[in-house]
């Protein structure tokens, strides 16, 4: 799915590719006044496809849970946590398609 809909997958850098999936976060901010947070945009069928592998990763992935757990204990919603794992996904798809290699656990 994500060769399928993000051909430049493996050519763009890290930030470029978490933007075009919609996964990176905007930042509402004019002056004194901050909002929140929030992704937008992007390839919504990219974002969709990653959900449930993220959900798998955050459950039975020792080396992508860690990245679930730091921001929920930190006090983060699960969604968020959820996305960054999203974000975290993409972002490694890509470094191994550039760098043509396997993904190998650390964990054994």
């Amino acid at each position: 799915m994500l060769i399928a809909d993000i051909p430049e997958l493996g050519t763009l850098e890290n930030g470029q590719v978490a933007a075009l999936a919609g996964l990176a976060p905007v930042t509402r901010q004019s002056g004194k006044w901050q909002g929140k947070s929030f992704i937008r945009g992007g390839r919504i069928h990219v974002r969709n496809a990653l959900y449930m592998p993220a959900l798998v990763a955050m459950r039975y992935n020792p080396d992508l849970q860690s990245i679930y757990l730091r921001p929920t204990d930190k006090g983060k919603h699960a969604k968020v946590a959820l996305t960054a794992l999203m974000r975290r996904l993409v972002i490694l798809a890509n470094v191994l398609l550039r760098n043509d290699q396997l993904w190998e656990p650390r964990h054994t």
